[in-house]
C-alpha cells in the first residue's frame, strides 16, 4: 500500500482525513510515527503555512506529504483567530497552545466584549498542500470554505476545535452536532478533501 505522510499531530485532523482517504489505497500515516517535530508556520497565510508543513514532513521522512492549514475567521473579530486557531489562546511567553476549551473560551470573551448586535459571522477555511517529495516545485493546492456563525455558548460532543461553537446554516445545530457522515460533505475540509479526490491523477500516488 501506498504511503502518505500527514503533517499535522492533531488526532482529529488524521480520523478525519483517513476516514475521507479510506477508498484511495493509499495509507494515511501521521507525522508522530516518525518523531517529526511541528513545523514552524511562519508564514503569513493558509497557503504558505500549508506548504511548509508539507515540505517539512516530506523532508524528514522521505515519503509524500499531506499538510492542512485550517482554521476559524470571525468576521467581527477582524479575522481572528485566523492562521492562529490553534494557538489562540496560547501562553503568551512560551507559546505553548492552551487547547481547544482555552481556545473556545477566548473566542466566546472576545464576541461577548463587542455590542450586543455584532454579527457573529464566521468561516472555516481549509487549505490542503500535496507534495511528492520536499522541493517539489509544483504542490497540489486544494481550498474551502464554510460559512456560518458563532453560537453564545458550546453545543455538541462531536468534532474538535472550534465545532462546538460553529453553528451550521440550515441544519440548526453545530458542527459538533452533526454525524460524520454529514460533517465531511459540509465542512471545509470534508470538501477541500474531494477536490483533492478529484484531482488525485495530479499526485502520481
Amino acid at each position: 500500500m501506498t504511503k502518505l505522510v500527514l503533517a499535522t499531530g492533531n488526532a482529529g485532523k488524521l480520523k478525519e482525513l483517513q476516514a475521507l482517504l479510506a477508498d484511495t489505497g493509499v495509507e494515511v500515516l501521521s507525522q508522530k510515527l516518525f518523531d517529526v517535530p511541528d513545523a514552524d508556520e511562519t508564514g503569513l497565510s493558509f497557503v504558505e503555512n500549508a506548504i511548509l508543513k508539507a515540505r517539512h514532513a516530506a523532508q524528514l521522512t522521505g515519503l509524500p506529504a499531506l499538510a492542512d492549514d485550517s482554521g476559524l475567521v470571525v468576521d467581527a473579530l477582524l479575522g481572528a483567530p485566523g492562521i492562529y486557531s490553534a494557538r489562540y489562546a496560547a501562553d503568551p511567553l512560551t507559546g505553548a497552545p492552551a487547547g481547544d476549551a482555552a481556545n473556545n473560551a477566548k473566542l466566546l470573551d472576545a464576541l461577548a466584549a463587542l455590542p450586543a448586535n455584532t454579527p457573529r459571522t464566521a468561516r472555516f477555511v481549509c487549505v490542503l498542500a500535496f507534495v511528492r517529495h520536499a522541493d517539489d516545485p509544483l504542490p497540489v493546492l486544494c481550498q474551502a470554505v464554510w460559512e456560518g456563525e458563532i453560537a453564545h455558548a458550546l453545543s455538541g460532543e462531536g468534532g474538535f476545535g472550534y465545532d462546538p461553537l460553529f453553528m451550521v446554516p440550515g441544519e440548526g445545530m453545530t458542527s459538533a452536532e452533526l454525524s460524520r457522515e454529514r460533517k465531511a460533505q459540509l465542512s471545509h475540509r470534508g470538501r477541500a478533501l474531494q477536490q483533492l479526490k478529484a484531482r488525485w491523477g495530479e499526485t502520481g500516488l
